[in-house]
């Protein structure tokens, strides 16, 4: 039995994620503006909803449609951690703290494995396929906005362990269609993704008030060196006269 919840996920969430890429912090990060304060406030709320997910579908690994898509080669803790370490320093984990919105986000995950684990593979989904499809991209766009060297801060976006992402994301997408589901629980995995990317916006959205802020000080720092330029420039013309 097909579910065809591959081209249901797909379909069913375009709308919520072209919200998702049209939030301020993701279109700045797209551009190449990222401040890193904001950036690493972002990886330690990752921290914890990755930690969430990944004990959920651990607890749940025997579940006849969690199992489809239980791949320990996707988990991303580990990789959080080295990121951590590198912009908190080793003792990362005294520094850093849910936000609200990682609290909603981790607080469902925990909810649906008590309840309705099934709906775990929305959330891997939703977060997952998106971290293999742009994670070099993003990566690029971080080293290059962040000046940082080749594997400092970015281990994030690294699947060492899937050295075909194409080819890894099609077998993905068979096992979803290979689930033992009804149309009625493919639509609440839907729904369920829907909700999925609304948490994952309310992330960003906590994070744009500290862009904008640091956007904003880095335009003023700017003006303020042009402005003294300026100044001794017009001064040493005065003295040369």
């Amino acid at each position: 039995m097909s579910s065809n919840l591959a081209t249901k996920l797909r379909e069913g969430t375009k709308k919520a994620h072209t919200a998702a890429e049209n939030m301020g912090f993701i279109k700045c990060f797209l551009k190449g503006v990222v401040e890193k304060n904001s950036y690493r406030k972002l990886t330690s709320n990752f921290y914890f909803v990755y930690s969430a997910m990944e004990e959920e579908m651990e607890r749940h690994k025997q579940h006849p449609v969690v199992s489809k898509i239980y791949f320990p080669e996707l988990h991303r803790k580990a990789t959080l951690e080295q990121d951590l370490t590198y912009y908190y320093g080793s003792n990362w984990r005294e520094q850093i703290a849910p936000s609200p919105a990682c609290e909603l986000y981790v607080n469902r995950i925990r909810e649906i494995s008590n309840t309705a684990p099934e709906l775990l593979v929305a959330h891997s989904y939703t977060r997952y396929i998106g971290d293999l499809s742009g994670g070099q991209i993003l990566k690029n766009i971080a080293q290059r906005a962040m000046n940082l060297a080749e594997g400092e801060g970015t281990a994030f976006y690294e699947f060492d362990a899937i050295p075909d992402e194409k080819a890894f994301k099609a077998n993905y997408r068979q096992q979803l269609d290979a689930m033992p589901i009804d149309d009625a629980t493919a639509d609440r995995i839907v729904e369920e993704a829907n909700d999925a990317f609304g948490l994952n916006m309310k992330l960003f959205n906590e994070l744009e008030g500290n862009l904008v802020k640091a956007i904003g000080q880095m335009l003023f720092n700017t003006l303020t060196r042009r402005r003294i330029r300026g100044s001794t420039e017009t001064g040493l013309a005065a003295t040369a006269e």
